[in-house]
């Protein structure tokens, strides 16, 4: 049985034509999103089996997209996991109380499986609804994770975090490892429910100097890689904003497809990482406002580079901005359908 072309594409495989899908293509930039979530909060639809499929397939239907990503949180595991936290409009994830100390790491609850029954229900139900569109399962990295574990609400420069592992190392490595079996448990559950690759986002890693994130971050998201790589033939996906500086040492966590964000272009990261990785990005989200004349030769340019990897995937360089006209999203993935790969 032929795969989809997205597998093959992450598997460094080249395709007639470039398979895209986008970072937070199910959200605020769809009127059928906003009107599926009205009066739930996000972490109760996350964990709503039948709404979380219905919101993980509206941009597949709309745009034709080539994928769906499970429509989840980076902070669900924990939430999973029994840890007090909700997403406050306007700030993002805050803790009930912030994990700071070597008991508050102690204490905290490991995660039964049948905490993830919803998780499991929600990826049954989302394959059940797309056919032949794969499924990629979705989590954020340790890092990630654990910064606001630490901080208790989103921060820019991780003051606590970062005292953390420099005062008490052997704290931040138990919590470390905490979220790393934890998010190795909440991606198991997706792949055994049908996801077909899995995308580690580190949306903050890019805070680190590489020998920081050598030290601090890359054994955990390694744990991570690994546990899915021992039990699963499926597609890694490694993806984090700022990381240009990160790119090789990310890969070394285990990735097999490495996603690039807008700072880099797609021929400088494959040749940072020693060319034959396959590669998913990196269309800038600010040009999607662009004049369609402007846009279209952005996208145009974005195959061109991809060119250089053995596989591509086109995405966006981060996420869909909530004031994106969905119409726009629709058409560049009508061009790039339209493009066949060796007419570039």
């Amino acid at each position: 049985m032929t795969e989809p072309t997205l597998i093959q594409a992450y598997r460094g495989h080249r395709t007639p034509t470039r398979p895209v899908w986008f970072m937070r293509q199910a959200g605020r930039s769809l009127p059928e999103y906003r009107a599926a979530r009205e009066g739930t909060a996000m972490l109760e639809a996350c964990l709503t089996p039948d709404l979380a499929a219905e919101i993980t397939v509206q941009p597949v239907r709309r745009h034709q997209v080539d994928a769906a990503i499970f429509f989840s949180d980076i902070m669900i595991p924990a939430k999973c996991a029994g840890v007090g936290v909700e997403i406050v409009p306007g700030r993002g994830p805050v803790l009930d109380r912030p994990i700071r100390s070597a008991q508050d790491v102690a204490a905290l609850p490991e995660l039964t499986p049948e905490a993830l029954t919803p998780i499991t229900q929600g990826v049954q139900a989302t394959m059940a609804l797309l056919g032949d569109t794969p499924l990629i399962g979705f989590a954020g990295a340790p890092f990630t994770v654990a910064s606001y574990l630490v901080e208790g609400e989103p921060s820019r420069s991780f003051p606590h975090t970062k005292a953390l592992m420099a005062s008490d190392p052997a704290t931040w490595e138990q919590l470390a490892r905490w979220v790393a079996r934890t998010t190795e448990a909440f991606l198991v559950a997706q792949i055994e429910a049908g996801a077909q690759a899995i995308q580690l986002f580190d949306s903050w890693v890019g805070a680190l100097s590489v020998s920081e994130y050598v030290t601090q971050a890359q054994p955990y998201s390694g744990l991570v890689f690994d546990g899915i790589a021992s039990r699963f033939d499926v597609p890694r996906v490694h993806f984090g904003t700022g990381t240009a500086h990160l790119l090789p040492a990310m890969y070394d966590a285990g990735a097999t497809v490495m996603g690039v964000d807008v700072n880099l272009s797609l021929g400088e990261a494959e040749e940072r990482l020693g060319g034959g990785v396959p590669l998913q990005g990196n269309i800038n989200p600010e040009m999607l406002t662009a004049p369609w004349e402007e846009l279209e030769a952005h996208v145009r340019e974005v195959l061109i580079a991809g060119q250089q990897a053995p596989g591509h995937v086109v995405n966006l360089g981060h996420g869909v901005p909530p004031t994106t006209d969905p119409d726009v999203l629709t058409r560049v993935v009508e061009l790039i359908h339209s493009i066949p790969d060796n007419d570039l």
